[in-house]
């Protein structure tokens, strides 16, 4: 990896400001101006075959956090999978999350959820929680033929692992509209996205046209604990998947990697840590 820490930055608000508009603008122009066909139909009847299915739990017990920001979170999942149950990638579209759900608002019915900052603080903000959404369908697509063009890293480390199902640094974090998840069919076949809330969980699952031959194991390489050059730990891995048809391995091949401040100590004693929630954030 060759990662080279940079020195955290404070921006005055204006800076922070000015920032956001320009970004923002050019997320709109991207989407109404570049020519790329986006993803917008919907199709009420299930495709045949599923590809990948996945849950995550609704609501966790965070240390030091208000559980109604959790409830509200369920509100804010409910809204968002409206905008993105059934939605079909065509051959050569691209889906985009942020242009399919909008911007969130009091006004559509989105409550306070837990927003996690820049920095790593927490704060409640309109439309919080998304991001469980948003790390469910990349996990998601990492198991089937699509392909990734946009995907954004935590930038923190919050939670210490216990009883972690995946490898870390397998989520996208999002944020309307400059921190989107985007992604592309390159294939022939068309993918249909399902997702909807049970009593407990938030599920997905991708469905297509026609069977798949392929299945994909997903792993880190390289995972490490390093001091921060200002203070801290970084944790670093590797993102790789083999993929494979019904004779056996075609390829393993790089996805991404991950380098993200933690938020704890790295050496605490297993009985002390709180449960791993950043994929539920």
């Amino acid at each position: 990896m060759g990662y080279i820490e940079k020195k955290p930055i404070k921006r005055s608000k204006i800076r922070m400001f000015l920032g956001k508009v320009y970004y923002s603008g050019k997320r709109y122009r991207q989407w109404y101006f570049s020519g790329i066909k986006y993803s917008k139909n919907l199709v009420e009847e299930k495709y045949p075959y599923v590809i990948f299915t996945h849950s995550t739990p609704l609501i966790r017990k965070l240390k030091d956090v208000d559980m109604q920001l959790q409830y509200n979170k369920v509100t804010n999942l409910r809204l968002a999978v409206k905008k993105l149950n059934h939605i079909v990638i065509k051959p050569r579209e691209t889906f985009s999350y942020w242009k399919l759900i909008g911007k969130t608002s009091y006004k559509k019915g989105y409550l306070d959820g837990l927003v996690l900052c820049a920095d790593g603080t927490f704060k409640a903000g309109v439309g919080g929680g998304l991001c469980q959404l948003s790390n469910l369908i990349y996990w998601m697509t990492l198991h089937t033929e699509l392909t990734v063009i946009e995907r954004h890293r935590h930038s923190h480390d919050v939670f210490p692992d216990v009883n972690r199902k995946q490898p870390f640094g397998t989520g996208a974090t999002c944020s309307y509209n400059s921190l989107d998840l985007q992604i592309k069919n390159n294939t022939e076949k068309e993918f249909q996205l399902i997702v909807y809330l049970t009593d407990k969980d938030l599920v997905g699952e991708w469905r297509c046209s026609e069977p798949s031959i392929y299945r994909y194991e997903v792993y880190e390489k390289e995972h490490s604990i390093t001091p921060g050059l200002f203070g801290g730990y970084i944790r670093n891995n590797v993102i790789y998947r083999k993929m494979y048809d019904n004779i056996g391995l075609i390829k393993d091949e790089y996805v991404t990697e991950n380098h993200a401040y933690m938020l704890y100590n790295p050496y605490l004693n297993v009985s002390t840590k709180v449960e791993d929630a950043v994929n539920q954030i």
